[in-house]
């Protein structure tokens, strides 16, 4: 396997798994924060970690990549409770790439999940209530089905925004060609070896990918729209 088409697999793996693990993760966190609170305290809390879940959408990503370094380093008190299994560090692998994209990425999958629970309003769960449906039946057979739209747009903007991944990846997983090297640390490979052809095609690659999906987005959001008018 060359090393492009190898890159090229570890991103598309990367994202693949990054985004259905953040699918299951965000799924309570989102519902937990689109219910409201009668509490000051309580709506106070949700505040805060709805808050810290941003924090990827403003913090350099060298800044979040170095203190996962540290956290995931074979000295970090994280890292104890793995020692009896064999395991020192996570940094500069496959598993360490995947737990950074995934605190990377977290905003762009709880926000879109967040917002499909709380557009669906109380009407769907009162007439649910009024069937006997428990809880749990209610969000499995209303709730998912009907913010299926938010679990589309946050599937695309976690695969999308992993694949674009940089210098969180670099920081924690290197360069090591078909385990932690993805296509946008080959884009800057190819650009320190002043190879500008397959730099081109790479981040012209990049570029329509990035179209695609936002254009995909839109169209998504009017056929929507143009369903529920």
């Amino acid at each position: 396997m060359t090393d492009l088409a190898s890159a090229i697999h570890v991103t598309i793996s990367l994202a693949a798994v990054t985004t259905l693990s953040l699918l299951v993760i965000a799924t309570p966190i989102g519902w937990w924060l689109s219910q409201k609170s009668k509490y000051l305290g309580r709506s106070l809390f949700k505040d805060i970690v709805t808050a810290f879940i941003a924090l990827p959408i403003v913090l350099p990503p060298t800044v979040l990549g170095f203190y996962l370094l540290v956290a995931m380093g074979p000295k970090s008190p994280l890292m104890d409770l793995l020692h009896p299994f064999g395991i020192r560090t996570l940094n500069f692998s496959f598993a360490g790439l995947v737990i950074g994209s995934i605190i990377y990425s977290l905003p762009f999958a709880v926000q879109p999940i967040r917002n499909a629970f709380e557009s669906l309003g109380q009407r769907p769960f009162d007439v649910a209530a009024t069937l006997r449906a428990s809880p749990l039946d209610t969000f499995f057979t209303v709730a998912l089905p009907m913010a299926r739209k938010g679990f589309l747009t946050a599937a695309l903007l976690v695969f999308a925004h992993t694949v674009g991944e940089f210098g969180v990846v670099l920081m924690i997983g290197g360069a090591i060609p078909g385990k932690t090297e993805v296509v946008s640390i080959r884009i800057w490979q190819l650009v320190e070896q002043l190879d500008w052809p397959n730099t081109h095609r790479l981040a012209g690659g990049l570029m329509v990918f990035a179209f695609c999906v936002l254009l995909s987005l839109l169209l998504i959001d009017r056929r929507w729209s143009a369903r529920h008018d």
